[in-house]
């Protein structure tokens, strides 16, 4: 026999709906728990991108001209020297297209309040 107390006072928890927007730069629909005034951080975004692009650019030309001048010897060596110049260089690509990616958002956001 089951013995089940009656839900008295408690609010049942209802499902969430995830649907998603498969298009690119489209905005999910609202599920419901999200203050409506949330907003991404996107000056952040542009200002940590901007900060780190010259910076790991700056890295990226320095690992590689060391790499260069490194002779068999050398500590550290050559490959470790050219390994950071890649990393370094991936991740100025990646502030490079993330600086892209929000200034067409905030392109878009001023265009459309137009």
């Amino acid at each position: 026999m089951d013995h089940e107390l009656p839900d008295r006072g408690r609010e049942q928890a209802r499902p969430v709906p995830r649907e998603r927007s498969d298009a690119p730069g489209g905005r999910r629909p609202r599920s419901g728990t999200e203050p409506v005034t949330a907003r991404s951080p996107v000056r952040l975004r542009r200002l940590l991108s901007g900060v780190f692009l010259p910076l790991f650019a700056a890295a990226a030309v320095l690992f590689a001209v060391w790499a260069a001048r490194s002779g068999a010897g050398d500590s550290p060596g050559r490959g470790a020297l050219v390994t950071l110049a890649a990393v370094c260089a991936a991740l100025a690509v990646a502030a490079a297209v993330d600086l892209l990616v929000v200034a067409r958002g905030l392109r878009r956001e001023r265009a459309g309040s137009r």
